[in-house]
């Protein structure tokens, strides 16, 4: 990654380590940092893929940020790929929860969605955001 980004989705999930899992294998992301607690539960730990990158964390460190994250539910995260088609059969592959299949969108993009573990939605697509600002 060249240039770090200036925005960072930031999760939390009950397995943390299943997620870095799924995220690496099955979508295609980096691991870029992990740093665990005594315990082994993932206190931070940095993904990234292209010039992005996702925060995640373990769910009950009892940190500001999982505590104010409680009550919160699933996020939805978009994420710019030049090949959906490929992209996705990795995501099959591995088993993802394709929500959406592959489809060609009125406004240019092909996407589909899928559910991660924990219910999170991760968009994956030909749009990318502000490219034509």
């Amino acid at each position: 990654m060249a240039e770090a980004p200036d925005i960072c989705p930031t999760l939390v999930y009950a397995d943390a380590k299943a997620a870095i899992k799924q995220l690496t294998e099955a979508f295609g992301f980096t691991e870029h940092a992990v740093y665990e607690g005594e315990d082994g539960r993932v206190v931070h730990a940095e993904l990234s893929y292209g010039n992005g990158m996702v925060m995640l964390g373990s769910k009950g460190t009892g940190s500001p940020f999982d505590k104010l994250m409680e009550a919160g539910g699933p996020a939805g995260v978009f994420i710019h790929v030049d090949d959906v088609d490929a992209h996705h059969a990795r995501a099959v592959e591995h088993g993802v929860e394709v929500v959406t299949p592959p489809t060609d969108q009125d406004y240019g993009s092909r996407d589909y969605m899928t559910r991660d573990l924990e219910g999170n939605v991760w968009s994956f697509g030909t749009y990318r955001p502000g490219a034509e600002c």
